[in-house]
């Protein structure tokens, strides 16, 4: 049996279920890996979640595209938090100033959950704004309290984490659902 069945055959809440799981068990071991040092450790790890959603995935392209906008998105975003001082990265792999592979990873990680796990959003941009100004910058504080990054002013780094997720958030959403929309179209 190919993945592509698997995938059709499994139930949309044990899917739902097994992202979400995916998801927090990558994150960790990829916070905790930057935090002691070794970034690497957590991006492979990431990239095996990355793998399985994937291969999981009922509309393959349409996630892969979303996960490489994520990545863009976190590249510009995450480099401008960098360079001026809104968020201090524990590990800075590979160019201090750019924004880390291990956050990268993370925008990619989140890319993979656009879709189909946050599809209830998907019509929904002020909820989805919500979600984005609570829980993007709650991630970052979460990962600054396991010590992968740090905040020279905590008030004001939440602040510009709270309006660039709300902004972001709703936008990555929209386009989720019309690569879906696209993708199924052309079935």
């Amino acid at each position: 049996m190919s993945m592509g069945a698997l995938a059709f055959n499994v139930p949309g809440a044990l899917r739902l279920g097994f992202s979400v799981l995916v998801f927090q068990g990558a994150w960790f071991a990829c916070v905790l890996s930057a935090a002691r040092g070794h970034p690497l450790l957590g991006t492979l790890a990431v990239a095996a979640a990355l793998a399985l959603q994937v291969a999981a995935s009922d509309l393959r392209k349409a996630d892969i595209v979303s996960i490489g906008v994520a990545v863009a998105i976190g590249l510009v975003s995450d480099t401008l938090l960098a360079q001026t001082d809104v968020v201090r990265y524990a590990s800075s792999w590979p160019q201090p100033g750019l924004a880390p592979i291990w956050i990268l990873a993370l925008w990619a990680l989140w890319g993979a959950v656009l879709r189909e796990p946050l599809r209830w959003l998907h019509k929904r941009p002020l909820a989805a704004a919500l979600l984005g100004t609570v829980g993007g910058p709650a991630s970052y504080a979460a990962a600054a309290r396991l010590g992968a990054c740090s905040f020279p002013d905590i008030t004001w780094s939440l602040l510009v984490l709270a309006l660039g997720w709300a902004v972001i958030t709703p936008l990555q959403l929209t386009l989720a659902a019309r690569l879906e929309r696209g993708a199924r179209a052309s079935r």
